[in-house]
């Protein structure tokens, strides 16, 4: 074999040999990634347990600590500040807020039946937070007065649900399911202050038969401005 050949040869192995241990880095790259996504996934879980019970300003990388089993560095390094890690538990609240209510409406027919649908979404979700708390609800008292990145996040999640909504409304009277002259901000408006008092009535003041008057009052709102024969 000449030196050329066996020059050549030795390039060729050469680099085969640093593929596959390029190719074998990547993949214990990916699967470290994947890890530390998982990681991360599992503290905003438990984070946002704790920020349903006790608000966002009531998370502590100590609390998140124990809850995971994980040192506080540990915790700590995942996200880069407290605001962080309150913005991400803001956006996995949404996201799941989504999941339950907004996206199983969207199989209703457009009109009347869709926003019945959002409605009674929102009262199963509301039903459960009755015990557990509700992020948009503690966020708004804990955040109401106090600028900064965290509020936005929650102002955008909320006006976000809230278009939702409107355009539900809307829908419903394009379909002549609401009279013409239903003010959708006024209905939505409507609507929303039913699940506030719902929160107040039954989580705080712990009055029986909330849920069965919050039901009644979106048929008395449909009954407002519906039109009769579809209301």
């Amino acid at each position: 074999m000449s030196i050329a050949s066996f020059s050549a040869k030795l390039i060729r192995k050469t680099r085969s040999k640093a593929g596959a241990v390029t190719g074998a880095g990547k993949a214990a790259s990916g699967r470290a990634l994947q890890k530390g996504q998982q990681t991360k996934l599992t503290i905003i879980d438990a984070a946002l347990g704790l920020a349903t019970q006790f608000g966002l300003e009531g998370l502590s990388i100590g609390a998140l600590a124990e809850a995971t089993h994980m040192s506080k560095s540990g915790v700590f390094a995942h996200f880069g500040s407290r605001e962080e890690l309150q913005i991400s538990v803001v956006r996995e609240y949404h996201t799941r807020f989504e999941q339950e209510v907004f996206y199983p409406a969207m199989a209703a027919p457009r009109g009347l039946p869709r926003l019945r649908a959002l409605f009674a979404n929102w009262m199963t979700r509301t039903s459960t937070e009755i015990d557990s708390g509700c992020i948009y609800i503690s966020g708004a008292v804990e955040f109401d007065d106090r600028p900064g990145v965290v509020r936005d996040a929650l102002v955008e999640s909320v006006r976000t649900w809230h278009a939702a909504l409107f355009r539900a409304i809307e829908l419903a009277k394009q379909c002549g399911h609401l009279r013409a002259d239903a003010a959708e901000e006024q209905v939505a408006f409507e609507i929303h202050g039913l699940i506030l008092a719902l929160h107040y009535e039954a989580r705080f003041l712990k009055n029986p038969g909330s849920i069965g008057r919050a039901n009644q009052g979106f048929e008395n709102i449909l009954a407002r401005y519906g039109v009769a024969s579809l209301s």
